[in-house]
């Protein structure tokens, strides 16, 4: 029997590897099938939308705030996949009373290893996942000898539109930005603050993120600063902490030189 505890600390026994997975988390999603674990992924959200296939392979449950019971049910899991952030506690503590339910809590980079390591060991995959955790390590690396003579750049980003709310600290993007060698104009504020426009702080770029909220290039003109310094970012290179990561610093290069 496989005994182990969640990110939040909560205890879980196996007594078979799982061969029926639900994720309720869609950049982990990605990381099941990437890590081979396709067959055993029976139940996604409908927001699971990488690989694009997933959600004909998989039953859709629900989103990441509300899922459908009966669907879990007939699916019958032995593994469902959640998230501290994305998930609620409801959910988990429904799910909890029939299904071994693992609570990823992912803020740092080392957090995402920690996870990737836990479900090699929970699916017997360890091999890959210690493989994936190497080759994002050393991508890292890459990008901070192709960056190492930048200036740090002082930057705002945007989550959401009316009400306007940005990346604060405390958040995985935070995270990633001490990574990049950006500075978070608002890490000083709680995760994910909400503002009015006509206090935008100074910054030398203004980040629109693709997600959770769709911005695009129209929505550059309701902000109150020179168009030059906002940029459309792609949002899952920012915020997905699966196996994204592969490309996410390439990606971080090609913006950071670009700037």
């Amino acid at each position: 029997m496989l005994k182990l505890k969640d990110q939040l600390g909560r205890s879980l026994h196996f007594s078979s590897l799982p061969k029926r997975i639900i994720s309720l988390v869609p950049s982990l999603t990605e990381l099941l099938v990437d890590v081979g674990l396709h067959k055993e992924l029976v139940g996604v959200t409908k927001f699971c939308v990488h690989p694009e296939d997933i959600r004909t392979r998989a039953k859709i449950v629900g989103g990441t705030k509300q899922v459908k019971l009966h669907y879990i049910d007939q699916l019958k899991p032995d593994l469902i996949i959640c998230s501290k952030e994305e998930n609620t506690s409801e959910i988990v503590a429904e799910l909890e009373k029939k299904y071994n339910v693992y609570v990823s809590d992912i803020n740092t980079l080392d957090d995402a290893y920690s996870f990737f390591d836990d479900l090699g060991e929970m699916c017997n995959c360890s091999e890959t996942t210690s493989e994936l955790v190497h080759d994002i390590k050393s991508e890292l690396t890459r990008y901070k000898k192709k960056t190492k003579d930048l200036p740090k750049l002082k930057i705002t980003y945007f989550i959401w539109r009316e009400p306007w709310m940005l990346v604060g600290g405390q958040t995985f993007i935070q995270h990633l930005f001490e990574q990049l060698g950006f500075i978070n104009v608002y890490a000083d504020q709680e995760r994910y603050p909400e503002i009015e426009l006509s206090d935008l702080k100074e910054a030398d770029y203004y980040f629109l993120s693709t997600e959770p909220f769709p911005f695009k290039e129209k929505h550059k003109s309701e902000l109150p600063v020179d168009a030059s310094k906002i940029k459309i970012v792609d949002g899952e290179y920012f915020s997905w902490y699966g196996s994204r990561l592969l490309k996410a610093f390439r990606y971080f290069e090609k913006l950071r030189t670009n700037l």
